[in-house]
């Protein structure tokens, strides 16, 4: 899969990664094809893809099976696939009543994301939101193939190179924001690690063509994605050596491109199908919109860089993100490419979810930042060598001069290689177990952390009495469930959020679940919820069931909402 020899774009001279040397006889192998599989790999890597595919699988059915996902957001995105599969605009009813945008409302209105109706042919199969975790699962590790190519072209082929590709890919697999991305229902994102990783990989093989097309379909994922393109741009823009033919003005057309995609997708796109421009600005410590917000990061920089690292758990996660890839980030121009979604993130004053560990948003980087710590982890393997020829040293020296000048070091002449323990690769290699090492490291502390436990496997008695409550609501119905039974009910039902502080009408399903016991979702007491129930049976609804401060409610008739509800799925 690329060689840098006859590339798209790429003279046949140029070398196929940022700061890589052009490979002697020494390393043949890379020469022929880092990218080009054999057998053994092939069925390797492939398997290594499947079981990864397969337990993640396992981990996000299981938190569906135990309550763990949640209407907001896992019901959002199974409505819309499943409006889309029935040839309808992505709707979400329980978005756009919740969020007062009426019972009609587009997911497009809320995030530019036509990417998920690519989803949309498996509703046909299965239409539920199981069918949504396992894509996202499959998604995620779909990434592993194109990143172990990478990684082992980037450390110049051979067994060393080839070991180091399979620690990162692990290290990707086993990394904390593909766990939280996973722990928490499903997202966009699960598109973004597996275009971003083809992308940067046809690019380090000079592949510029087959690049952009990843990247334009990245661009299709979410509004924001713009900047990511942007950040790309930037890494071309400054990297050396270069990877394409006219890197530069590549590096500057993807920044206009970029930038210029999210402003659309924002303030066209957006508002055209239903939303609001403004819906997330969450910049109001810098004003009350764009131009408010250059005019105070220019007249008052200093606080507004304050806001990057204000709450400090910014600068936790930010250190989490570089800290789980070793810091070796830092070292490769590819890391410059997280700087506009950073910057999206960190230096907003509200939304704190955007600033954790948790959730989907760490995910658009990690693929981002194995990348930069690869190449990083190159640069230190080739700056040490050259360190210990001109030092004397008789473990090693490097196998031609591009390889420091690509550091900015003067080498003059530098002799071929000599086998031995300090011979190219072998400081990678350790990088990369070290990078493998610290990602196993982690896996209790974050998302998959309770997945090393078998009870993580079996319903509590709180869980058992939410799947009765499920059981308890009919098929073919319009229910307002509370938050975490939704997703039981959304493959059957079509659902709405039980809401307390939103524009869902409380007397407007005529089926309803409720808790009086523990707090839910959108409420602010336990005393509102049971007011509210009182309110419901006030009005003519009935207890059909009850169980550990569940409630299921019914009343006779149709619906009574806004406007008729978009569709109804199919009872089974």
């Amino acid at each position: 899969m690329g060689t840098g020899t006859t590339t798209e774009g790429n003279p046949p001279t140029q070398p196929s990664q940022p700061g890589q040397p052009e490979q002697t006889a020494a390393q043949s192998d890379a020469n022929q094809g880092a990218g080009r599989w054999r057998n053994p790999h092939l069925i390797a890597v492939g398997a290594l893809t499947l079981v990864m595919a397969a337990l993640y699988c396992v981990f996000a059915l299981a938190q569906l099976y135990r309550f763990r996902t949640s209407s907001y957001d896992l019901v959002i995105f199974d409505e819309a696939v499943r409006s889309y599969s029935h040839f309808l605009p992505g709707t979400s009813i329980i978005k756009g009543l919740h969020n007062g945008f009426g019972p009609h409302f587009s997911e497009l209105g809320d995030h530019w994301s036509p990417i998920l109706a690519a989803l949309s042919p498996l509703y046909w199969i299965y239409s539920g939101p199981q069918t949504l975790l396992v894509a996202q699962a499959v998604l995620f590790a779909l990434a592993i193939p194109p990143l172990w190519v990478f990684t082992r072209r980037a450390f110049g082929g051979g067994r060393k190179a080839t070991v180091a590709a399979y620690l990162v890919s692990v290290a990707y697999a086993l990394s904390w924001p593909i766990a939280s991305a996973l722990a928490f229902d499903f997202h966009e994102v699960a598109f973004a690690p597996l275009l971003i990783a083809i992308a940067l990989e046809r690019l380090q093989a000079g592949r510029l063509r087959t690049a952009l097309i990843a990247l334009t379909a990245l661009l299709l994922v979410k509004e924001d994605m713009g900047l990511l393109v942007a950040g790309i741009g930037i890494y071309l823009a400054v990297a050396r050596p270069r990877v394409v033919r006219r890197q530069l003005l590549v590096g500057c057309i993807l920044i206009v491109a970029g930038l210029l995609d999210t402003v659309i997708a924002t303030y066209v796109l957006i508002p055209a199908f239903g939303g609001r421009s403004d819906y997330y600005w969450a910049y109001t410590a810098l004003g009350a919109n764009g131009q408010q917000a250059v005019g105070h990061l220019i007249t008052h920089p200093i606080s507004s860089l304050k806001l990057l690292i204000t709450p400090r758990v910014k600068l936790v996660t930010m250190l989490w993100l570089f800290g789980a890839f070793c810091f070796l980030p830092l070292r490769s121009p590819i890391a410059l490419a997280t700087i506009p979604l950073l910057l999206e993130r960190m230096m907003a004053n509200l939304f704190g979810n955007w600033w954790v560990t948790s959730y989907q948003y760490n995910a658009y980087l990690v693929v981002i930042l194995a990348c930069a710590a690869v190449d990083g982890a190159a640069r230190l393997d080739r700056s040490l060598l050259f360190r210990r020829y001109l030092a004397g040293g008789r473990a090693g020296q490097l196998e031609s001069p591009e390889a420091a000048a690509a550091d900015g070091q003067d080498t003059g002449r530098v002799p071929e290689p000599r086998a031995g323990r300090g011979t190219p690769g072998t400081v990678a290699l350790g990088c990369a177990a070290a990078m493998c090492a610290v990602a196993v490291f982690l896996l209790p502390r974050f998302g998959f952390g309770p997945a090393l436990h078998p009870s993580f496997y079996r319903r509590t008695p709180a869980e058992k009495a939410e799947a009765a409550v499920a059981a308890a609501v009919p098929s073919g119905v319009v229910v307002a469930a509370t938050n975490n039974v939704g997703p039981a009910l959304s493959s059957r039902d079509t659902v709405l959020l039980w809401d307390g502080d939103g524009g869902t009408p409380p007397l407007g399903a005529p089926w309803v679940v409720a808790n009086v016991r523990a707090l839910q979702f959108t409420f602010h007491s336990v005393l509102e919820q049971k007011q509210r129930v009182a309110l419901l049976e006030r009005s003519g609804y009935r207890v059909v069931f009850r169980r550990r401060g569940y409630i299921v409610l019914h009343r006779s008739g149709p619906p009574r909402i806004a406007a008729s509800v978009p569709f109804k799925v199919k009872p089974r």
